[in-house]
């Protein structure tokens, strides 16, 4: 079986009897992690936080592993209040592929100086579904991240897309180091 890499491969180095997360947080965009420990096998977690245990997926030193993440969740992003918390809004229509708890990314593109409403795995501590509150008839969404220094409003002329992201951990049965990367199989 052939894979396709998408993304970059990333790594950490790998510690004997206790857990290590990667500092790396990745947009997931494929439902693959492919996994390789060198030097030492390891106990791999993944998600939003995770801290690896001696009963999480042992993957063995050398033997590289595809691991199920399970499908990609992304949405188009219309609308970003800012404050201590950020509200984003998405297409009327439309619903939320994320609940309280996911870990998502925002990436805005399409105009220069919109980088600053881009932020990278902040948690969704609230999801709105109800209709015709306070004027807005789409599903909002409300992340844990403080965006109040942010002056910039989302264009029309933008594109803005939320995207669930993840970490990976790992538990080492010496010491190595940790590979992993989104595959797509073909």
């Amino acid at each position: 079986m052939a894979h396709k890499p998408v993304g970059v491969n990333t790594f950490f180095a790998l510690s004997s009897g206790s857990s290590v997360r990667g500092v790396t947080a990745l947009s997931q965009q494929s439902d693959t992690l492919r996994v390789v420990a060198k030097g030492a096998g390891a106990h791999v977690a993944i998600g939003t936080l995770p801290t690896a245990a001696v009963t999480d997926y042992y993957v063995a030193a050398g033997e590289p592993e595809t691991i199920s993440l399970g499908g990609a969740a992304s949405q188009r992003v219309v609308g970003v209040t800012t404050g201590t918390t950020t509200t984003l809004d998405f297409p009327e229509g439309t619903g939320s592929p994320f609940v309280v708890g996911n870990a998502v990314s925002l990436t805005v593109t399409g105009v220069s100086g919109q980088e600053n409403l881009n932020f990278t795995h902040k948690i969704v501590s609230s999801v709105d579904t109800s209709a015709g509150v306070g004027g807005y008839y789409s599903t909002r969404v409300v992340v844990d991240h403080d965006s109040s220094s942010v002056t910039d409003v989302l264009l029309p002329t933008s594109y803005a897309e939320l995207r669930g992201s993840f970490m990976v951990a790992a538990r080492g049965d010496g010491t190595g180091t940790l590979h992993y990367q989104q595959v797509q199989h073909t």
